[in-house]
């Protein structure tokens, strides 16, 4: 299955869905489901998935739903989360380690009718991680490393997630080298791009291969950590 980028009825779509979020409207076009989003998305995880693996060679690329491509469907029962049961953004995701897709460290991205998101790292931490990292950077030395490799991001024009936390930790106080490292409750760095990229399926995985290449030492650092979480 060649990638050749996504439709330019793709976007359209997701906006179609947006102004038609319910399951009746969305299984009356299953079929442009399938052309405009599954079957590029399958395609592209496969192309992407061979190209992220020459950078790092234990990345998941799963090309199926529940592995590297996210259900389209949400669930609504859960508390707080958005009520629309049809997803107007498509998340696709390769990740590195044995824990939870969204608990280990990736290479993401999501696009939807606004915008092309592209992203490395773990977006939150829960409990085991975040207790892992914050013992990881209570040593000083690897604690000012990370803090440099964020830098080194933002020196590339990426942007990175915001400290979450006001208070500091427990062991960390403000007079530590890089101490605002412990207010974080996740660990990412990402670029906003125009949705419409992804119509170029050779311009797209090139650019998408130099972006997570500069965010790779991001990446490895995210998985160093993520091999520190403690087991039940």
């Amino acid at each position: 299955m060649e990638f050749n980028g996504f439709s330019k009825k793709t976007l359209p779509f997701l906006s179609a869905i947006r102004a038609n979020n319910n399951k009746e409207w969305f299984e009356a076009h299953k079929s442009e489901y399938r052309e405009l989003i599954l079957e590029p998305s399958l395609a592209f995880v496969i192309e992407m998935g061979e190209h992220l693996q020459a950078l790092e060679p234990a990345i998941n690329a799963v090309p199926k739903i529940n592995g590297s491509l996210f259900r389209i469907y949400r669930d609504i029962r859960r508390m707080g989360v958005n009520k629309e049961p049809i997803k107007s953004r498509i998340g696709i995701i390769f990740w590195q380690g044995g824990l939870k897709r969204l608990q280990s460290s990736c290479f993401y991205l999501h696009f939807s009718p606004e915008e092309l998101f592209v992203a490395v790292g773990i977006r939150w931490f829960e409990k085991p991680l975040l207790e892992a990292y914050r013992e990881y950077i209570l040593d000083e030395e690897k604690r000012v490393e990370l803090d440099a490799i964020l830098k080194d991001m933002l020196s590339y024009g990426y942007q990175i997630l915001p400290h979450e936390y006001k208070r500091y930790p427990k062991g960390f106080h403000s007079h530590m080298p890089s101490a605002d490292m412990s207010l974080y409750k996740g660990m990412a760095a990402y670029k906003v791009l125009d949705p419409q990229c992804i119509e170029e399926g050779e311009k797209l995985i090139a650019m998408l291969y130099e972006i997570y290449e500069n965010m790779l030492p991001l990446q490895q650092k995210m998985y160093e950590i993520s091999l520190k979480v403690k087991e039940d």
